[in-house]
């Protein structure tokens, strides 16, 4: 397996669970602090993760299948973008975990 198709999903989980507190703490700073501006604030960033999301799973996707993980580790991956702070966990774990995957196919010599 190639460094970039890990590259792509670290970065895309980083960014989903940056973006997911940060509607987290929209949401907290609408509905419950009624701040101005939270509204718009709110709006922009659920827009952001929603659609950083679907890039997010299918990099996450793209690993798993490439990883081969089994279906409900592969399942609990696609979902981590979804609870906040999970995707940092779930990225951390798995990347420790597809790692030696990587360092293989590097070791491993091209064919001519």
């Amino acid at each position: 397996m190639k460094k970039s198709v890990l590259t792509r999903y670290r970065v895309m989980a980083y960014v989903t669970g940056v973006l997911l507190i940060l509607l987290c703490l929209g949401m907290v700073g609408k509905y419950v602090l009624e701040l101005d501006g939270a509204e718009a604030f709110t709006y922009v960033v659920s827009l952001a993760h929603g659609w950083l999301y679907v890039l997010y799973l299918v990099f996450a996707f793209d690993l798993g299948y490439k990883a081969k993980l089994p279906v409900p580790r592969l399942l609990w991956v696609l979902l981590a973008g979804t609870i906040p702070t999970a995707a940092f966990f779930v990225e951390r774990r798995l990347s420790r975990q597809v790692e030696p995957l990587v360092a293989d196919a590097a070791a491993a010599p091209a064919r001519a």
